[in-house]
C-alpha cells in the first residue's frame, strides 16, 4: 500500500508555490509597472516571497487574499499589517472572521481609503508628492524643541487627506518611531530626522528594510559611510532623485 508523506508532498507544494509566485509576478507588473520596471524581477520576486509568507501569518494562504496583500504591498509598504498609518488594516488581519471575511474587510477598506485619500487617478497623491518635492528644498521651519507639532503640520501641509485619515494620534506614533529608529543611526539633526518620517510617511513605516526600496536600506547600512551626517545627506539624495523623477514622469503623462 503507497503512503503518502509530507516528504513525498514538499515538491508538489513548492511546485504550487512557484506557480502563484510566476502568477504574482505578472500581477505585479500590471499592478504597479514602474515600480517593478525599476526593481527588476530579482528583487520584486523577493519582495513577493516576503509578503506571501507574511500573508501566511495571518492565515491567508487562498489566492485572492494573498494576492490583495501583494497589492497592499505596494499601496502601503510591506508593513502594512503594523504601520499606524493604517490601523484598520491590524484589526482586519487579527479579525476572528475566516480569511475570505478578513479579505473582504480589507478589500472595502482599501476602496475607501483610495476614494477618500489617493482621490480620482491617485490626484491626490501626485499633488502630494509635488508638496513633498517643494517642502524638501527649503529649511525646516521648526526646532528638536517643537518637533512633533512642527511635523504634524507639515505632514497635514504635504498630504491633507491622507493626514485627516490617518489621524493626529496614528501620526504622532509614526512620527515617535521614526524618531527613535533616526537615533539608532545617530542621525541627530533636526533635517536627517525630518527625512525619516517623510520616508515613513511615503513609502510606510517599515520602509527602511522594505525589499521594495532596497536602495533605503543599502545607504543606511553601506559600511563605506562612517559619518552618520554625510549617512544622512546620501539618504536624502537618493530620496530627492526618486521623488524627482516621479514628479516629472507625472508631468509628462507617464505612469509612476
Amino acid at each position: 500500500m503507497l503512503t503518502i508523506t509530507e516528504r513525498h508532498m514538499r515538491p508538489f507544494q513548492q511546485a504550487a508555490r512557484d506557480r502563484f509566485e510566476d502568477e504574482m509576478v505578472i500581477h505585479s507588473q500590471e499592478f504597479a509597472p514602474r515600480l517593478c520596471e525599476v526593481l527588476g524581477e530579482p528583487q520584486l520576486r523577493v519582495a513577493i516571497r516576503h509578503t506571501i509568507d507574511n500573508a501566511a501569518r495571518y492565515g491567508f494562504t487562498y489566492r485572492g487574499p494573498v494576492r490583495l496583500c501583494v497589492e497592499l504591498m505596494f499601496l502601503c509598504g510591506s508593513a502594512f499589517d503594523t504601520d499606524p498609518q493604517y490601523p484598520s488594516l491590524g484589526r482586519a488581519l487579527h479579525d476572528e472572521g475566516d480569511q475570505m471575511q478578513r479579505a473582504s474587510l480589507i478589500h472595502e477598506g482599501i476602496i475607501e481609503y483610495q476614494e477618500t485619500v489617493a482621490g480620482v487617478g491617485a490626484r491626490n497623491v501626485h499633488a502630494a508628492l509635488r508638496r513633498l518635492a517643494s517642502f524638501a528644498r527649503e529649511p525646516i521651519r521648526f526646532t528638536e524643541a517643537d518637533f512633533a507639532p512642527g511635523m504634524l503640520a507639515a505632514l497635514s501641509l504635504i498630504f491633507p487627506e491622507k493626514a485627516a485619515y490617518v489621524g493626529d494620534a496614528n501620526l504622532a506614533e509614526l512620527i515617535g518611531e521614526a524618531r527613535a529608529e533616526a537615533a539608532t543611526y545617530d542621525f541627530q539633526s533636526v533635517r536627517a530626522q525630518v527625512l525619516l518620517v517623510a520616508l515613513k510617511y511615503a513609502f510606510g513605516h517599515g520602509c527602511t528594510d522594505d525589499p521594495l526600496y532596497p536602495w533605503i536600506s543599502q545607504t543606511l547600512t553601506d559600511e563605506r559611510i562612517t559619518d552618520p551626517a554625510a549617512r544622512a545627506r546620501r539618504l536624502e539624495t537618493k530620496a530627492m532623485t526618486w521623488l524627482d523623477h516621479v514628479v516629472a514622469r507625472q508631468q509628462n503623462g507617464l505612469p509612476t
